[in-house]
């Protein structure tokens, strides 16, 4: 049989625990790769710069799937190795090669929505918290469109990128 090839698969995590994740991965030997983010966070008393998952939920691993995969899953934390009906699928190692040049190069990046234009989106945060409304254009910030079905009228507002998720 031959040696199974080492591909890089994305590793959905429970929320909050993708350091933790990646530490025990690091101490079963299994390569892996989770990009941070650093951001000032602000308390009461004082600020401080710490660093967050780029993509909360999701680090990703190195290995022969077949080989580690249940090495993997058997780490508390890991809630599924994200494929397709149930078989992990493989991430071009030219994406991951794009993210860890973009996170180790001090040029500043922020996460971005996967959003595409016409997508039923809904606002997380800020004072339209909670309304639906479609995605029109996508540039540094979004056209957020409000319809009234009915009567065929609708109304649009810009949102900031990071308050609009894909529903």
């Amino acid at each position: 049989m031959q040696d199974e090839q080492v591909q890089w698969y994305a590793v959905a995590t429970r929320s909050r625990h993708e350091k933790v994740v990646a530490e025990q991965l690091w101490q079963k030997q299994i390569e892996c790769f989770l990009p941070l983010k650093e951001v000032l966070s602000r308390w009461k008393d004082r600020r401080k710069m710490v660093q967050f998952p780029l993509f909360p939920g999701y680090l990703f691993v190195h290995v022969p799937i077949r080989a580690r995969r249940l090495d993997i899953l058997k780490v508390p934390s890991v809630v599924r190795v994200i494929g397709f009906q149930g078989e992990p699928e493989p991430i071009p190692e030219e994406q991951i090669q794009s993210v860890k040049t973009l996170v180790f190069s001090q040029l500043p990046f922020d996460p971005y929505p996967y959003i595409n234009e016409g997508d039923l989106v809904e606002i997380t945060r800020g004072p339209l918290r909670g309304l639906v409304g479609r995605l029109i254009e996508k540039k540094s910030k979004f056209k957020f469109v409000l319809s009234v079905d009915l009567i065929q009228q609708a109304v649009a507002c810009e949102v900031d990128a990071s308050d609009v998720q894909k529903i």
